[in-house]
């Protein structure tokens, strides 16, 4: 089954797919977009392309586990996605996957400029690999 991970910013939004099998998360594009109707065009795009048959969608919640502007962002993300999208959409708490990110691409000696480049890209590949590990585990 494959899955599609989204890292969803202000102004752009990280992808990353799955295997076939669901087992390896991997970067996969970038999306620069103005306005959500956009963001969601291009998002529906991968999904047909990919053959995507779940969808992963990051929750940044605060560190005291509530919700702030940036949840809320993921959660009407997911409610206008799911009016013209019948995959099942999962939110996934995304606390941290951008500092995780940041941390892998510095030891791997990546510069500061190409981390800008590739760093949504590899929080979105982190976020499904969080999501299909707790998949693993559950249904192990």
């Amino acid at each position: 089954m494959k899955h599609l991970g989204i890292d969803l910013g202000t102004k752009t939004i990280g992808l990353a797919v799955s295997d076939r099998l669901g087992i390896i998360a991997s970067p996969y594009q970038l999306i620069k977009y103005q306005e959500t109707q956009q963001a969601i065009d291009e998002v529906l795009r991968v999904i047909a392309k990919e053959k995507i048959e779940v969808i992963v969608l990051g929750l940044p919640k605060n560190m005291n586990n509530s919700l702030g502007p940036a949840a809320e962002r993921s959660r009407d993300f997911k409610a206008r996605l799911s009016l013209v999208c019948s995959l099942p959409i999962r939110l996934v708490d995304e606390r941290l996957s951008t500092v995780e990110a940041e941390k892998l691409l510095i030891n791997d000696g990546v510069s500061r400029a190409k981390r800008k480049k590739v760093i949504d890209g590899m929080s979105a590949s982190i976020i499904l690999d969080t999501y299909l590990r707790k998949e693993e585990r559950e249904n192990g």
